[in-house]
């Protein structure tokens, strides 16, 4: 969750020196690169009609559509107010499996529901416009929507693990990306002006090896070791990470009223996701009066 977090930053930074398409497409290219030692044990694979196109609606989700949604947020918004909505993501995905895959919700998932998206708003109409941050209500709204189809390719990855190794998926997830990407920089690099700076490759090298190979590795790995619903509870660690990042990194500031909302957000989303169990003992000393 530490690394994920970082991600808003390096991409807020890399973006600061290059296109937003232009570090999208090369972080791909770096995340592409390091799957192709595993490109033989991906032969193995049958692949069926449905899975292909279940693997091209996973990408459709993440990469493509996530990151378009997301640079262009982060070009409007500041990384710690991306970072506050990206909690939202594991609410996002239990509303899609209440829809999707027909499970039930409790009131006090409404509840927290309700608590969670109404910090986001007030989080949104509290933000004020800066030079980093031109817009940052259209900003959260577009990160908002990235966390949406985070949600989709959590919803379709679920469904494919059970045929698909984690790691196939997260290199799909990157060839596919670097094929979509690929006509998006090559349009932005002949119409702006290209200047290499070291910074700005640096960060993006960072998204490509380590917020893709490590931050999916450890967190594919961690599902092999705890129940996903655990491992999604960790999530809402981003936005803490996020904020500490941004005020040491990129020099951010929220007002008392935007940590505030933040603080709602997160009682929220903390609300929605944890299960409230009342011990035997308290029924036990009803049951006695």
């Amino acid at each position: 969750m530490f690394i994920w977090a970082s991600s808003f930053i390096a991409l807020k930074a890399a973006m600061n020196e290059y296109g937003a398409h232009t570090v999208i497409f090369v972080r791909m290219v770096f995340a592409s690169m390091c799957f192709l030692i595993f490109i033989k044990s991906f032969l193995k694979y049958d692949f069926t009609k449905k899975d292909i196109l279940l693997i091209l609606l996973l990408a459709l989700f993440e990469p493509c559509l996530y990151f378009l949604f997301e640079s262009k947020a982060l070009q409007l918004t500041t990384a710690s107010q991306a970072g506050m909505i990206a909690s939202l993501m594991p609410l996002i995905t239990s509303v899609a499996a209440v829809f999707i895959l027909k499970e039930l919700i409790s009131k006090q998932f409404i509840f927290g529901s309700i608590l969670a998206v109404f910090g986001a708003i007030w989080l949104s109409l509290e933000a004020t416009s800066s030079i980093t941050a031109p817009n940052p209500m259209l900003g959260n709204f577009l990160e908002f929507l990235a966390m949406t189809c985070a949600a989709g390719y959590t919803i379709v990855a679920k469904h494919l693990t059970y045929k698909f190794s984690a790691i196939f998926l997260t290199a799909a997830h990157a060839f596919i990306g670097t094929i979509f990407f690929l006509p998006l920089a090559f349009y932005e690099l002949t119409t702006t002006p290209f200047v290499f700076k070291l910074e700005g490759f640096l960060w993006t090298a960072y998204l490509g090896v380590i917020v893709t190979l490590g931050g999916y590795g450890l967190y594919n790995y961690s599902l092999t070791k705890i129940n996903a619903s655990k491992a999604s509870i960790f999530m809402n660690l981003i936005p803490v990470f996020t904020l500490v990042l941004a005020y040491f990194i990129l020099n951010e500031r929220l007002s008392y009223i935007e940590i505030t909302a933040s603080i709602v957000v997160l009682f929220g989303v903390f609300i929605s996701q944890i299960k409230i169990v009342i011990p035997k003992t308290i029924f036990n000393l009803f049951n006695k009066q």
